[in-house]
């Protein structure tokens, strides 16, 4: 039973074209994922199929939601939409990344409703485990395209693999071919040209017509050089349908993150506190101290107080502490929140490092928006509002390294980003020789970014 049928559906920004005339149909019953790089246009497809939906009975999760009070963690505030969502017994249920922000347990329940879920799943996702156990259905979004796959991840990765080696086969194999005939066609003129020697002394004997030898040399060289042309167009053929196929390791970014130095001393000292909103306590007896240049995480289950903590160092007027607390000067702090607030919307991507670095030249502003892989002129011209979870994420660190800070906290930075994204900022953190307080319920990621110390609050 056909629910939606999708037609010409297409999507561009002055710098790109994410899709266009995408078209097709999902059925009862369908489990489909979203997948694709940052900036893809993933959320935008899942937005406007939410929008274009005439069925009642669809319910549609943002990957930020704001509908609840702002005290809530993204952990509640996720769960608080599910549980809504689900109380409607929708028939089309459409998710983006809804692992952000969960803690164990309850990512462990999400996956649990969604293999008892009966109805038509539609995901966005970097998510390994929903990729390979919880959908059939693959839309791959790359390259101004939707490629539609029907079976598991592991298999549409595996299609690819073999797609890409055999194009660079062929390709490697046409290399040779050219080598060959570049050698023939050198053999073929040493022979002309001797050939022709000869030729000459034949003419001036009168044995053989000048015309013959040229004609024969022409041929020779023609027929070579035909040859070669014809390989560089293969290989021109074959190295653009290798540009088509990315699979999720493709972008190699090399940005950065250097801190302020000389900081011997404690950065943050929290003693016998406690923190939460009006008269409810959160989190009591928090001691926690951040020297310099140590990796300190902090763990707990959603609701715990962790992000409410970050917003009592920061010293929000909507957070009541008590206790002794000695933080840095807000200036001297870099945040990167799980809602991205450092950014704002309004603001085109070059005005927010230009705001960040005002004494900087235009080139260098430039250089440096480049190594956080913003290369073109439309994407720095492009408002916060318009990019995707992990767009933000890269802005809000080049933000952070345009004015480096003494301490350094990031909330659930792995959320949104894409598996290269992902990866280049594990390895900056592990090289990281400032100080830092990270938030993460990714317990992969923690493992990986050299942890010195973990402030654990059940």
């Amino acid at each position: 039973m056909s629910l939606l049928c999708i037609k010409n559906f297409s999507l561009s920004f002055p710098h790109k074209v994410c899709f266009d005339n995408f078209s097709t149909q999902i059925f009862l019953g369908d489990r489909i994922a979203i997948i694709g790089r940052n900036g893809t246009g993933k959320s935008s497809l899942l937005k406007m199929i939410s929008d274009y939906a005439q069925i009642q009975t669809a319910a549609y999760i943002p990957q930020i939601i704001t509908d609840f009070d702002p005290s809530y963690s993204g952990g509640e505030r996720f769960n608080k939409a599910f549980s809504i969502a689900l109380s409607s017994k929708p028939i089309v249920l459409l998710l983006d990344e809804p692992t952000n922000h969960l803690d164990k347990d309850n990512r462990a329940g999400l996956l649990k409703k969604l293999m008892f879920y009966r109805g038509t799943l539609v995901v966005v996702t970097h998510e390994k485990e929903i990729l390979r156990n919880y959908v059939d259905i693959l839309w791959h979004i790359d390259n101004g395209e939707i490629t539609i796959f029907r079976g598991k991840y592991d298999d549409y990765i595996r299609v690819l693999q073999n797609k890409r080696q055999s194009l660079i086969k062929q390709i490697d194999f046409l290399k040779q071919e050219k080598q060959h005939s570049h050698k023939n066609l050198i053999k073929e003129q040493e022979k002309m040209a001797k050939s022709k020697a000869m030729g000459v002394k034949k003419i001036e004997n009168k044995k053989w017509m000048k015309s013959v030898g040229d004609l024969k040399t022409m041929r020779a060289e023609v027929s070579q050089g035909t040859k070669l042309k014809s390989i560089d167009q293969k290989k021109r053929n074959l190295s653009e349908q290798l540009k088509q196929i990315h699979l999720p390791v493709i972008i190699v970014p090399k940005f950065n993150l250097i801190p302020q130095k000389n900081h011997k001393d404690s950065v943050l000292s929290i003693r016998n506190g406690c923190i939460g909103y009006e008269d409810t306590i959160i989190w009591d007896n928090i001691n926690l101290e951040v020297r310099y240049p140590e990796h300190v995480a902090i763990m707990g289950r959603n609701g715990s107080g962790k992000t409410t903590l970050v917003r009592g160092i920061l010293k929000d007027s909507t957070v009541t502490i008590k206790g002794d607390w000695n933080t840095p000067q807000l200036r001297d702090i870099g945040i990167l929140d799980q809602f991205y607030k450092n950014l704002d919307l309004e603001k085109s991507v070059i005005e927010i490092i230009s705001d960040a670095a005002p004494v900087w030249e235009f080139l260098e502003t430039r250089e440096h928006l480049n190594a956080f892989l913003f290369r073109k002129n439309e994407e720095i011209q492009e408002k916060v509002k318009n990019l995707s979870g992990g767009e933000k994420a890269r802005l809000s660190l080049a933000q952070i390294a345009a004015n480096p800070p003494k301490l350094l906290i990031l909330d659930e930075i792995t959320n949104n980003l894409d598996p290269e994204t992902r990866d280049h900022i594990i390895q900056i953190l592990c090289d990281y020789p400032g100080a830092f307080l990270v938030i993460s319920h990714d317990e992969d990621f923690l493992n990986k970014i050299k942890i010195d110390k973990y402030i654990v609050n059940y």
